[in-house]
């Protein structure tokens, strides 16, 4: 059984789902969130299907409502636990609106850092994947001028090892190959653009490579995100967000997942926001939830 949380309310999430459930690609999936919201766009899907979560407040397609945040952080804890207990193989995450949680009071940055939180896990990578590549960060949701800080040879080492890690047990890939990308342009030209590549970067790969891991790098990110070049890696660790999704996503944006490596759970999500405005004009692409829910269901069969 795969857990389906539904997102912001006011988003698209329910609308993506309802989709999919039409198309019947919903086979083996529980839904998290309010019953009724549920029954409003699928009337016919089954209430032992359902596990109910009600909403906080009043809800409007297209318009937040912060006393919706506690009712979305809800979901994704239910499903968390679920996971845990083993009543689900994984969960599949609708997107949320991390604004809007903030606004309600609720410091928030994002879906990975919240279920590194619940699952008292200490370090965990966000990693997205289409047909094209997969692309995985050291660093996530920060601000462009506070990366450097924390791109660290041990974030750099860690993020390497997690990803190896789940590249075996959850993807079936016996030897994974890693590319890294440098921080600066030109990966730092020599020490001319900067020197974290000389000074962090290199000495982590050199570091992961005694630890027999296959890494290479570091790469210019504006040479390496080519077709002939991605095509040999099984992941591409990139130094920070736009770094490495933006070419992943203009390689297959509404096609992409999401998931979070080094938790003791499976969860993948979509590689898109809320898109609080086509909420409820019916044409939303469902297409980035449907491949969550089969790469979900594939990791799970990789690891029994």
């Amino acid at each position: 059984m795969l857990a389906i949380t539904l997102g912001e309310p006011a988003g698209i999430g329910l609308e993506l789902v309802a989709q999919l459930s039409k198309a019947e690609k919903l086979e083996g999936c529980v839904l998290i969130g309010d019953q009724q919201l549920i029954h409003q766009s699928i009337p016919t899907w089954p209430a032992e299907q359902i596990c109910h979560i009600p909403l906080k407040g009043p809800n409007q397609l297209g318009q937040l409502n912060p006393e919706n945040a506690a009712y979305v952080l809800e979901t994704i804890a239910t499903a968390v636990k679920g996971c845990q207990t083993g009543v689900y193989q994984a969960m599949v995450t609708c997107p949320i609106h991390k604004g809007v949680i903030n606004d309600a009071g609720i410091a928030f940055s994002g879906h990975t850092e919240y279920l590194a939180s619940l699952t008292n896990t200490d370090q965990v990578v966000m990693m997205l994947l289409n047909q094209s590549m997969r692309v995985a960060l050291v660093t996530t949701h920060l601000p462009l001028k506070d990366v450097p800080a924390h791109v660290t040879k041990a974030s750099v080492m860690e993020t390497c090892e997690i990803v190896a890690a789940d590249l075996k047990q959850k993807f079936g890939i016996k030897s994974p190959q890693l590319a890294v990308c440098g921080l600066n342009p030109h990966a730092g030209e020599s020490g001319h653009m900067g020197s974290e590549e000389i000074e962090i970067i290199e000495p982590a790969i050199a570091a992961l490579k005694t630890k027999g891991l296959d890494v290479h790098g570091p790469y210019p990110a504006d040479t390496l995100f080519t077709p002939e070049k991605v095509k040999p890696f099984d992941a591409i660790i990139a130094m920070y967000h736009d770094q490495g999704l933006a070419p992943l996503k203009y390689a297959g944006f509404g096609q992409s997942v999401n998931i979070t490596l080094g938790l003791p759970i499976i969860r993948t999500s979509v590689d898109h926001g809320t898109a609080l405005d086509i909420a409820g004009q019916g044409s939303a692409n469902s297409g980035s939830l449907a491949a969550a829910i089969a790469c979900a269901k594939a990791c799970v069969r990789n690891q029994q």
